[in-house]
């Protein structure tokens, strides 16, 4: 049974930084491709950014240079590491396994909120 967990979210001031974590069981991460999404209220999921097994990363257009994936396969762990956050990057936070080029597991969220 694969399971996905994240932590890391809480409350932030705008231009501060928090590092999400995502921790699997019953899937090895390094064999597949990792991603994050966030979905703010009232508005649909979006891709956040991800990364292949290959350890090449991707990232939406409106977090690039300040938000940064990576994986720990000793921990089969991925991170989000988040700086200069905004407003409306208020939204829950998912991690997700990529297989082969759709989200199909995904952890149950964890809450950002940016305030201004």
């Amino acid at each position: 049974q694969v399971q996905l967990v994240e932590s890391g979210g809480g409350l932030v001031q705008a231009g501060g930084s928090l590092r999400l974590s995502c921790a699997a069981s019953g899937i090895i991460f390094s064999i597949n491709t990792e991603a994050w999404y966030r979905q703010a209220p009232g508005k649909q999921r979006e891709f956040v950014a991800h990364i292949t097994i290959g350890g090449t990363t991707n990232y939406a257009d409106s977090v690039k240079g300040r938000f940064t994936i990576s994986r720990d396969s000793a921990k089969n762990t991925v991170y989000l590491q988040m700086n200069s956050l905004k407003p409306e990057e208020t939204a829950v936070y998912y991690c997700a396994v990529v297989v082969p080029t759709r989200p199909v597991y995904w952890g149950q969220g964890t809450q950002v909120t940016v305030s201004s």
